[in-house]
């Protein structure tokens, strides 16, 4: 993918890009015969600051057990706007991708894919910049509404925006809220739903954007105590 489609010159350029990319994102499976490794990505941000905090974690996508990890540190080369953070959070994240010893199978995001307003959310971005099949899995709802949906983990409501399915709210767990998954790149929604289920036996979040998270905060963590000036003597 060009560099100009990462760094666009202004808001008005990253919206029509974004609408340009839409048309390339696949919407059905193009999979591998079997998936052996799944990865989490997450995107932090230090307080004051520009730096971003990205990890990624490469799971066994049988047991989920961690394999390997990476986190990368980086300026922010695009300003904070609604429905553009990925041309914010897309770099870091494909370098910490680049550090892990293999590509993985499948990628889920903490963040939107087709469930976004012009239907190019990070999950589509980070598939079509990278040909790895990608699936979006928020923690809350960016656009659309929803029926109720049942109570029983594995529940669906669809999420329509303007006469279209975009996503589904998932409940993972009995009687939490549920998240909101969408396609990304190379999964139908089916199957996205499917994986964020199997990713998630114990927790509303699957173990693919809790081992990202933990990781980016730890980081962060590190950050800020790096930052703090040293405690006066006698303290």
């Amino acid at each position: 993918m060009p560099n100009d489609f990462l760094s666009p010159a202004d808001q008005a350029a990253a919206e029509q890009q974004q609408r340009l990319l839409a048309a390339q994102v696949v919407r059905h499976d193009q999979l591998p015969t079997t998936i052996r490794t799944v990865a989490g990505v997450d995107v932090a941000y230090a307080q004051h600051s520009d730096q971003l905090v990205a990890a990624a974690v490469l799971l066994d996508a049988a047991t989920l057990e961690i394999r390997h990890t990476a986190v990368v540190r980086l300026g922010a080369a695009f300003p904070y706007i609604p429905g553009l953070f990925s041309f914010r959070e897309l770099p870091p994240i494909q370098q910490a991708l680049a550090q892990l010893p293999e590509a993985p199978d499948l990628v889920i995001c903490d963040g939107q894919g087709l469930a976004h307003p012009r239907r190019f959310g990070l999950a589509c971005h980070l598939g079509v910049a990278t040909g790895l099949p990608t699936i979006g899995c928020a923690k809350t709802r960016l656009v659309g509404s929803y029926h109720a949906l049942g109570h029983p983990r594995g529940s669906t409501a669809e999420l329509v925006l303007d006469g279209e399915v975009v996503g589904q709210a998932l409940r993972t767990q009995p009687g939490i809220n549920p998240l909101f998954v969408s396609i990304g790149h190379r999964v139908s929604l089916a199957t996205a739903c499917h994986w964020v289920l199997r990713c998630a036996p114990t927790y509303r979040q699957p173990e693919t954007t809790r081992a990202a998270d933990h990781l980016v905060n730890q980081e962060l963590h590190r950050l800020l105590a790096a930052a703090l000036p040293p405690a006066p003597d006698g303290m």
